[in-house]
């Protein structure tokens, strides 16, 4: 599990295609406590699993999944991504619940400033959208941000300087496939109340049982 606040970019290395997969490998400054073979690591909101550390960074194996469904398997060599190691037990959560499993990408729209803030406009399928609130979370290339709007296929999102600054979004530009993963909570609150995922909606169940 994440939390969405990003620890730190990488680079991407190298990428080799292995059949289906391809196994990615990210440079990026020295960690505080030391990387392990074998722990989770987000990067740009896809939980990878460390396949090797190295001097200067570490691998990871991608599976042809995540290659389809992420836009990792857009990224090439040099691109930017954000990083953020699996969160401990008695840690501070200081954005929001993160599975690190992508639900879907979306395309930026646009990029405006408002005062000090980046505001970014994201299109994506509206099965996403009906996951997404304003002033409810979002994870952007990994990154716990809060919705200020929502259209029927798009969403925006402010980036204060500091989050602009420090993640890969300083390198966005119109037209770039990013990675979505909704919260948690709203795909629950979705499933129960529509039905999606399997079985009838509490609501429909209630109705059946006679209450209105």
């Amino acid at each position: 599990m994440f939390t969405g606040l990003i620890e730190k970019t990488g680079c991407i290395k190298d990428i080799q295609r292995r059949g289906n997969g391809a196994r990615i490998t990210i440079s990026t400054s020295p960690w505080g406590e030391p990387l392990v073979l074998g722990e989770s690591i987000a990067v740009s909101g896809a939980c990878l699993t460390v396949s090797d550390v190295i001097s200067g960074g570490f691998t990871a194996d991608v599976l042809k999944e995540t290659l389809e469904l992420t836009a990792l398997g857009n990224r090439r060599r040099g691109a930017t991504v954000n990083l953020e190691r699996a969160l401990k037990a008695g840690d501070r959560m200081g954005g929001h619940i993160v599975s690190g499993h992508v639900d879907g990408v979306g395309s930026v729209e646009s990029i405006r400033t408002t005062g000090d803030d980046h505001v970014v406009r994201v299109s994506c399928q509206s099965r996403l959208i009906e996951e997404v609130i304003v002033k409810g979370s979002v994870a952007l290339e990994g990154i716990s941000l809060t919705v200020t709007a929502v259209g029927a296929d798009w969403f925006e999102v402010h980036i204060i300087p500091t989050t602009w600054r420090e993640t890969s979004l300083a390198e966005a530009k119109a037209g770039e496939v990013v990675n979505i993963e909704t919260d948690v909570i709203a795909k629950y609150v979705r499933k129960y109340t529509v039905g999606k995922g399997g079985g009838d909606s509490i609501l429909a169940t209630m109705k059946r049982a006679g209450f209105s």
